[in-house]
């Protein structure tokens, strides 16, 4: 599956994040997503140890990657996201990130992740400082900037991750890597103009975009 540019100047790519689809009707939401124009599809894959929820596993993947040609993007909020990434990839995942709070070894499992052909993501949670991703900025394709604490989703937005957004952007302007800055969390037509404003390359709507009468014209409004 081919990957995706930076987009134009003041606009975003955006994602839909299916942890807020029908699971009953998932072929249905991918198709009103995808003839909406999306342009990647989100994934939350959680644990029940790092975020204080489950979601699905590479099973679902599987079956989504059957569903669509859009690029997948596997955010594995996962407390050893080390001993899985291979089989999300597997699966059929475009693009895994990891969280930059979790207990693998990061720059391995980043390595690795590339090695087996697939893009590097890394995010990082509200309370986290953007300092904590510095060392490893040109070893990833992808930074995730959770605007929620992440586990559950129709959180409100934390605007302290435009903070977050704008240091990243300012870092990747001064020659500190080349990558895609991505936001989740309480995003809607509002959060998600602050949010390209601030830099952000790739916006993530659950909630507030599956539950649009028109995905098209939610789709437009996320991308601006």
């Amino acid at each position: 599956m081919s990957w995706l540019s930076p987009p134009a100047e003041h606009r975003a790519h955006v994602a839909p994040s299916l942890l807020a689809a029908d699971f009953t009707a998932l072929d249905r939401d991918i198709a009103r997503m995808t003839i909406g124009g999306a342009d990647l599809l989100h994934l939350d894959i959680m644990d029940g140890h790092f975020v204080p929820n489950l979601t699905f596993g590479p099973h679902i993947v599987q079956a989504v990657r059957r569903l669509t040609d859009l690029p997948l993007d596997a955010h594995l909020m996962l407390t050893r996201p080390d001993l899985y990434v291979d089989r999300f990839i597997q699966a059929g995942a475009d693009a895994v990130t990891i969280h930059i709070e979790c207990e693998a070894d990061i720059s391995d499992t980043l390595a690795e992740i590339g090695r087996l052909g697939a893009r590097r993501g890394l995010s990082l949670n509200p309370p986290t400082p953007v300092e904590e991703l510095r060392p490893y900025l040109r070893q990833v394709d992808l930074v995730l900037v959770m605007t929620v604490m992440p586990g559950f989703g129709g959180q409100e937005f934390d605007p302290s991750g435009l903070d977050k957004i704008r240091a990243l952007a300012a870092a990747r302007e001064a020659g500190g890597g080349d990558f895609l800055i991505s936001v989740d969390g309480g995003i809607n037509d509002r959060t998600a103009a602050s949010c390209r404003a601030a830099g952000a390359d790739i916006i993530v709507s659950g909630s507030w975009l599956f539950h649009h009468a028109d995905p098209q014209e939610g789709i437009s409004l996320l991308r601006g």
